[in-house]
Order: C-alpha cells, then structure tokens, then sequence
C-alpha cells in the first residue's frame, strides 16, 4: 500500500495511486507499508531511490541503520508495537531525498497515522520531508514517553502492593522480571532513535535550520533514557526485595520444622531408652511404667518448647 502526501496549495492532500508520483507537485512524503514488488520498482524507477529489503533494514551493525550516498540520506529506526501484552520490534526505513521523505515499513504503527492528522490539522506547518521526519520521530517519542510512564505506574503499584501482602510468591518475581524486559526493550528502542538522530545532526545532507529541532528532540530522548535507567533500577531494587521476603517466608517454614523436630528429641530418646531389649531395665515390669514414659515424654517436649517460647524463638 502506498500512500503520497503533497501540498500543491495550503492543504495537504493524499494520494494511493503509485502512478501517480508522475504528475503530482511538491510531494512532501511517500509513505510505503507493505508495498507489492511492482510499487517498490515504480517508486524506484521514478525517483531514484534505493529500497532496502526487510532483512537489510533489520540489520544492527551501524553500517546498516545509517548511511549516505547520492545526496540521499538512509536511516532504519526500531518502532515497539504492543502485541499480545509484550513489546514487538518493527524495523522502519526512512530516505531522504530532495526534500522528500519515503518510508518503508511492513506493520500498521499508530505514530503514522498520528503524524496523518497532525499534516491534516496543521498543514502550514509542514513544508518539506524534514518536516515530516521530524514530527514522526517528536510523535513517536510522545509515545515512548507514555509507555514508559506506564511502566513506572506499574513498578509504583507492585511497591505498594508489596507493602500489604501477607504471602509474597514467586509469580512477583515474573511480574517484575516482564516488567524489566519492558524496559530494557523502550530504553533500547530511544538508543537507537538518539543514534540515527545524532548522525542527522551531524550530516551536511540536513539543512541546518531544522537541526535546532533536531537538538531539543534529543534533549527529549536523552532525559527519557535516563528515566528508564531509573525505572530498571527501581526494578532491580524491588526484585531484591521479593527476592528476600520470600527467603524470610521459607526461613520461617524452616524454623518452624526446625523447632519441631528439636522438641521431640527428648521424647525420642526416651523411647529408645525404654524400648532397648534388657531386663534389667528400671520400671520394665511396673504396672504403671508405659503411662510415666509418656507423661516424661510429654514433659519434656513442654519443657523445650517452654524454652523456646520464652526467648522469643516461636
């Protein structure tokens, strides 16, 4: 599916005919998703362009993510979708060439379709595929920031609720591990935004009255990467804090075993004593020998327990 944005007067109009890059004047954006082969050579054919193909936009050698030649300018970025509850990586490729932006893509992404009626609501303000690049990378930024915020509303509702629970479990620790994945995949994700827009920066290629935009943008990425790096530790600090209430639960449990088994040692060796195969063991032959080894059995075991309760051990 392709679809061409151009601003022949004030408005920004659409067009979904790739046939139709022959007539229509000052194109601001080709926005390609999905694309069949015939589209991808057609636009070729007509503006010169070099398409990647999905294996190579998805390369992560920086070789691959950014380059220049022919005054074109290629940069692949990673967009996060939300698919299933998990984060997914869409590779995206953005050209730039004589003002125009081309994007190429295999997935629907909500920051293209914001961008689409922002050009509708705002048209003035778009003037050239700079513009354009811009304000998809200013929208997707807008969205990194809110998932991360997401995730920190998260991390702050499991502290609370760690506060209150009588039974902490392991289902905690999956929770927060989830949790840690999502953030290293958001922070991963504005890493490689910073480097494609740094070497946008640094390009002749970009004129130079955009790149004060270019600036504050990064300014915004760098503040949410750090963001992130305190979220993942807070992640840290409350896995370490599961992690030991949960050893203080099953030191409990231990001790609890642990008092028990102690508390019938007496009882046991009792037994043992009177159960040995003599006769001349004392009270063998009495009427009431069986009920004083149980009293002394009972006795004793009270004894320990006494012990233990005084010093505060249960």
């Amino acid at each position: 599916m392709i679809r061409i944005f151009y601003k022949p007067g004030e408005k920004i109009l659409k067009g979904n005919d790739v046939k139709q890059l022959d007539s229509l004047t000052n194109i601001l954006w080709v926005d390609m998703q999905s694309p069949s082969n015939e589209e991808e050579e057609w636009v070729e054919s007509k503006t010169n362009i070099s398409i990647q193909t999905p294996q190579e936009i998805a390369e992560i050698e920086s070789s691959a993510r950014y380059f220049e030649h022919n005054n074109e300018i290629t940069a692949n970025s990673n967009f996060l979708k939300l698919e299933n509850g998990q984060y997914e990586k869409h590779p995206v490729s953005f050209i730039l060439k004589e003002n125009v932006l081309y994007t190429y893509r295999q997935v629907d992404l909500s920051t293209f379709a914001d961008v689409v009626r922002r050009m509708k609501a705002s048209g003035e303000t778009f003037n050239s595929g700079y513009d354009v690049l811009m304000s998809l990378q200013e929208t997707r930024i807008e969205l990194d920031a809110d998932l991360i915020e997401k995730v920190s509303n998260e991390i702050t509702v499991y502290s609370r609720t760690l506060t209150t629970e009588q039974n902490t479990n392991s289902d905690f620790l999956l929770d927060i591990t989830e949790l840690q994945e999502s953030t290293m995949m958001l922070r991963e994700s504005l890493i490689d935004k910073q480097r494609v827009l740094s070497n946008l920066l640094k390009s002749s290629l970009f004129p130079e009255d955009k790149k004060v935009r270019l600036r504050i943008i990064l300014k915004d990425i760098h503040s949410l990467i750090e963001y992130s790096a305190f979220n993942f530790e807070r992640l840290e600090f409350l896995q370490n804090t599961i992690t030991g209430l949960i050893n203080l639960e099953q030191n409990k449990v231990l001790k609890r075993f642990t008092v028990f088994s102690i508390a019938f040692l007496p009882p046991t060796l009792i037994s043992g004593m009177f159960g040995m195969n003599f006769n001349s063991i004392p009270g063998a032959n009495q009427p009431m020998g069986f009920f004083i080894c149980i009293l002394g059995m009972v006795l004793s075991s009270s004894a320990v327990l006494f012990g233990f309760k005084k010093k505060g051990w249960i």
